[in-house]
């Protein structure tokens, strides 16, 4: 059907990318489109189909994935960064030499105007092949393609939000006249639903509605569905004086638009909106979120108080897991009784659902045994369900959502007897993450700048893993959150005080099994010298670190002590919630590991 539609209108190939109109990280059905059309279902990647061929391009996190959903049929998966492999353009280029009509179709209001202009250019390199924008074959073949989600709007009380509308506006267009300009297209969900202080449920596991917001330098306007609001939520937007027009308009309201100019993030405002206005564009960076990503006093207490219940739900999760295998964990589970992977995300999701402010996961469970954890964003299907044996590795990656934070943690556990090389790759991985953790750093310093502490004694073994040491993460907003990170690639975004971080050093060994140790961090002041302002970071999340696979002569005299203080931390913090026999527990596995078994 893609083909014919391809045939008629002239097209040689057809690109789809992952994101929607906003560049979510995860869509809303309505724009799943490239999951549709190729099968594979990772949060990154771009299918190309062309006459006669297709292709899909993912990161590392996908490679094993991507590889098993695509087997047998005639997609070939094309992995990112890895020498060899073509761009996108590069592979066009070769596909359709032949052919005499070399046109390439994009829906230009599910890519960016910074991607679109890239691939203009790097496919007029590639023999002279065109780029069309205004044609979205999805709209003709998926015949039962979703609606765009209609589920309401809540509001984020004052207390949990820590700032009320009328602040977030007048520093944003403070900001919008250092970059000169009038106003702004926001377009990102998180970054909308963090200035209204709202909330929605239109895409799985982030709590963020379809919408638009326009900014001028006296009026705001919010472009959404108003089935989506409630009386109570119409009157709080026009007490704060936020127009309202329906989500379709928004290329009106821009064509209509009356200020001298406007600032459009090229990385977040769609190819088709971007050609919409008729002002002066400013292309710059918007500036809601660095703003974000500097928690306040509110956001941070909540944050304390999410990370103790999952805390909570965590140690009578894996308090739990050892009791269900026949041992107190002490020294590694020894003995499984019907446990497989879906059936500890389900016990994990249940016990963090009795927890007060539960709103869902942030993200889908990632319980990947042995072979299964090398496979970096695994998720358990029915098909693929490992049962859980009394030996080896379990990585466990999950999150949830409360409505006064946003969690992220993994663990790995040993289920019973490891072999030397898991305790030695545990180790290592354990010492990065600790390494980061003792890390005092300039204010403002990027996360690239620190990546490398984190690798550090895992390149000095040879090791290494391909995704980011950290991201940001949200206030009861996207599990995901930029600009900052900690990887390897160039992000020059600064850090600075308030910012939440994970720290997720992890290698993965495919087909024998895979290691992750994950907290997510708050950046704080440390001290201030003649050399200026330091930072350090603070763990957040609150839950053991399975001590058994350790090989404690591994580890230095400073490491050692850093994990007996966080494990303190994690007793006093959590034990108030505990009952008797938890507290007892507890205090097992947060005991200090002097003495432990090397």
């Amino acid at each position: 059907m893609l083909r014919q539609e391809l045939r008629r209108e002239h097209l040689s190939a057809f690109i789809f990318p992952t994101s929607d109109p906003h560049n979510s990280e995860y869509t809303a059905d309505r724009w799943k489109g490239r999951e549709w059309i190729s099968g594979f279902n990772g949060s990154a990647g771009t299918a190309v189909v062309t006459l006669n061929s297709a292709a899909l391009w993912t990161d590392s996190r996908y490679f094993i994935a991507a590889g098993e959903q695509l087997k047998g049929i005639e997609y070939q998966l094309m992995r990112e960064k890895v020498d060899g492999t073509p761009t996108i353009a590069q592979w066009l280029g070769r596909e359709l030499a032949d052919l005499p009509d070399k046109s390439v179709g994009i829906d230009g209001m599910t890519a960016t105007a910074a991607t679109v202009e890239q691939l203009i250019a790097d496919l007029r390199r590639e023999g002279g092949i065109t780029l069309q924008t205004n044609f979205d074959p999805l709209q003709r073949i998926w015949t039962d393609r979703p609606e765009i989600p209609r589920y309401p709007v809540v509001l984020q009380p004052m207390e949990l939000a820590g700032e009320d509308v009328a602040s977030k506006l007048k520093r944003i267009r403070q900001a919008l006249r250092q970059q000169h300009a009038d106003g702004m297209l926001m377009a990102s969900l998180d970054d909308i639903a963090w200035t209204l202080n709202m909330r929605g449920s239109d895409v799985h596991c982030n709590p963020v509605f379809v919408s638009y917001l326009l900014l001028t330098s006296v009026s705001a306007t919010l472009y959404i569905n108003k089935e989506k609001l409630t009386p109570y939520v119409a009157a709080y937007l026009e007490c704060n004086g936020i127009g309202l027009e329906d989500y379709a308009g928004v290329g009106k309201g821009l064509k209509d638009y009356f200020e001298y100019n406007i600032l459009m993030d090229p990385d977040e405002v769609s190819y088709t909106l971007m050609r919409a206005v008729s002002r002066e564009v400013v292309r710059e960076p918007s500036p809601v979120p660095q703003m974000k990503a500097v928690k306040n006093e509110a956001e941070q207490a909540g944050f304390r108080r999410a990370m103790e219940r999952d805390g909570v739900a965590m140690v009578k999760f894996l308090r739990w897991l050892a009791e269900q295998s026949g041992c107190s964990g002490d020294s590694g589970i020894s003995r499984t009784s019907g446990l497989s992977e879906i059936s500890v995300s389900d016990k994990l999701e249940a016990l963090r659902s009795e927890q007060s402010l539960y709103r869902g996961l942030s993200f889908d469970t990632i319980a990947g045994y042995e072979a299964h954890g090398a496979i970096v964003h695994y998720e358990a299907t029915p098909e693929s369900d490992a049962v859980i044996a009394p030996k080896g590795l379990l990585l466990l990656d999950s999150g949830a959502q409360y409505q006064d934070g946003t969690t992220d943690i993994t663990r790995t556990l040993a289920m019973g007897p490891l072999t030397e090389e898991q305790r030695r790759v545990y180790t290592l991985v354990l010492k990065g993450h600790i390494q980061l953790q003792l890390l005092h750093f300039p204010d403002g310093a990027s996360g690239t700048q620190l990546d490398a502490i984190a690798r550090r004694p895992l390149w000095q073994a040879g090791l290494n893993f391909l995704h980011g040491t950290g991201h940001g993460v949200g206030s009861y907003l996207n599990v995901h959150e930029g600009p900052h990170q900690i990887r390897m690639e160039w992000r020059p975004a600064p850090l600075h005080a308030g910012m939440t971080v994970t720290d997720e050093p992890g290698i993965y060994l495919e087909g024998r099994f895979g290691v992750r140790i994950e907290n997510v961090l708050l950046v704080v002041p440390a001290e201030e010298t003649e050399c200026g302002r330091f930072l350090r970071f603070e763990p957040l999340t609150l839950c053991p670190i399975d001590k058994s696979p350790i090989m404690t002569e591994l580890l230095t005299d400073e490491e050692r002590q850093w994990l007996d203080d966080y494990h303190q931390t994690v007793f006093d913090r959590l034990s108030p919630y505990l009952d008797q026999s938890e507290r007892e527990w507890l205090r097992r596995q947060t005991a200090p590991l002097t003495g432990a078994m090397p």
